[in-house]
């Protein structure tokens, strides 16, 4: 059986694979086994993070609406503003009402005075 030569299909993959690690530190960018191996980690931890990223987000969110709502002593907490938002039917995300909140405390001061009045 005749000799098969890899280089080129070797090299290839393992370029592939060091351009993934350019910017990895010390041998996590030199050796190919090691190389491998943290791109299999970054992977895991990318996919694990991007779950892990809507949830502090969310938090975040709720945390600058609650924040606002106590400090201007419309509604005392955050779940009575989203329980009457519910009864309104506006559905908002908490994205729009907590950008809402710290860009223009005195609009959302409006909204949800406009909340309580139609109670």
């Amino acid at each position: 059986m005749t000799r098969v030569r890899r280089g080129y299909t070797a090299r290839r993959r393992r370029t592939k694979i060091r351009l993934f690690a350019s910017t990895f530190r010390g041998a996590h960018s030199r050796l190919t086994r090691t190389i491998t191996q943290q791109k299999m980690r970054a992977l895991v931890s990318s996919h694990r993070d991007r779950g892990r990223q809507k949830r502090d987000f969310r938090r975040l969110w709720i945390t600058r609406i609650n924040a606002v709502t106590r400090e201007n002593k419309v509604l005392y907490s955050y779940s009575k503003l989203t329980k009457n938002l519910y009864k309104k039917q506006l559905l908002l995300n908490r994205k729009i009402p907590a950008q809402i909140a710290i860009s223009n405390p005195n609009c959302f001061y409006m909204i949800s005075k406009r909340i309580i009045k139609f109670k």
